[in-house]
């Protein structure tokens, strides 16, 4: 039988004590407000055009108070290789990548998405993810964005900012987060369950993503749409607290099974990651960043065509 392992309010609290000593998985504006300034804070801006988010442009002309930004879209938070887009670059990529933005290893980071929609949600949590990766424990998510952050009156500063001294920032690669193909493959077989993070329709087959080379899903996949897991507010976008547990129930997932989450290109992908195992508290989450752009370059692996979906 399936467990259910969402238990409203009180699972928050509990995935409150399984993250880092001080800071949450999903903060408010009030929380980081009353921290703004504090030592080895960084406060981590990663808008782009996904939305309609914005760029380096529009950081300049508002943004939260000493903060940093790092275009998601631009700066190598990802790459492509060998035709597969969305990857995790190398270990001395993100090395390099972090320690440019003047963040160390004692920082305690706070990721703001732009918040100005439900794809745009995945940045932050891919830029977590990336962190988690790393072995970086302390690492939160802005709740709302910097969509939220404005629409609830606090302070914006405008101006270009002073690009940060470059700091040291030495990281361990976490594999058991990271799924490869062979491992997707293997999960197949065992009692791991495999979440498709996108869209009904492209669960179904119906739509597909140009980074795919072929409709459908992964065999024995659940459909859990990342887009049903965020609610608007007041021109914000916000996870969707008081919903999840339904929609986790609904997909019919086990908090004790080893998970996969996985979409088109690892994006979509990381909001399911995110919700699983830092809101949730699955016990054994890890996110496929190939997914379907990578299962399908190779016309061996197996298709299906999900005809029972959560629309």
């Amino acid at each position: 039988m399936i467990k259910s392992v969402f238990m409203g309010l009180g699972l928050l609290a509990g995935a409150a004590q399984a993250s880092a000593a001080d800071v949450d998985p999903l903060v408010e504006a009030g929380w980081l407000v009353e921290r703004l300034g504090s030592e080895d804070l960084v406060v981590l801006d990663v808008r782009s055009g996904i939305d309609d988010g914005g760029d380096r442009s529009s950081f300049d002309a508002s943004h939260i108070p000493g903060s940093v930004y790092s275009s998601y879209t631009d700066a190598g938070w990802r790459e492509a290789r060998d035709g597969v887009a969305g990857l995790l670059p190398s270990l001395s990529s993100l090395e390099q990548l972090i320690g440019g933005l003047g963040i160390d290893n004692d920082d305690t980071m706070v990721i703001v998405p732009a918040g100005t929609g439900a794809t745009d949600f995945g940045s932050a949590a891919r830029v977590y993810w990336t962190f988690k990766v790393l072995g970086h424990e302390e690492v939160a998510i802005l709740d709302g964005g910097f969509a939220g952050w404005q629409a609830q009156g606090h302070e914006v500063a405008s101006g270009a900012t002073v690009q940060p001294e470059a700091a040291d920032f030495q990281g361990e690669l976490d594999e058991t987060l990271i799924a490869t193909t062979e491992e997707v493959q293997a999960a197949r077989e065992s009692q791991a369950q495999l979440v498709d993070a996108r869209p009904a329709d492209y669960f179904r087959g119906e739509n597909q993503s140009p980074a795919a080379a072929a409709p459908g899903t992964i065999p024995g996949a659940r459909n859990l749409p990342y887009h049903r897991l965020l609610t608007q507010r007041q021109q914000a976008w916000y996870l969707d607290t008081a919903v999840l547990g339904s929609r986790i129930n609904e997909a019919e997932l086990d908090g004790e099974a080893p998970t996969v989450a996985f979409c088109n290109t690892g994006h979509w992908a990381a909001t399911d990651w995110f919700v699983l195992s830092e809101i949730a508290g699955f016990d054994n989450v890890s996110l496929y960043d190939g997914s379907m752009a990578e299962w399908t370059r190779d016309k061996s692996l197996p298709l299906a065509f999900a005809d029972r979906v959560l629309d």
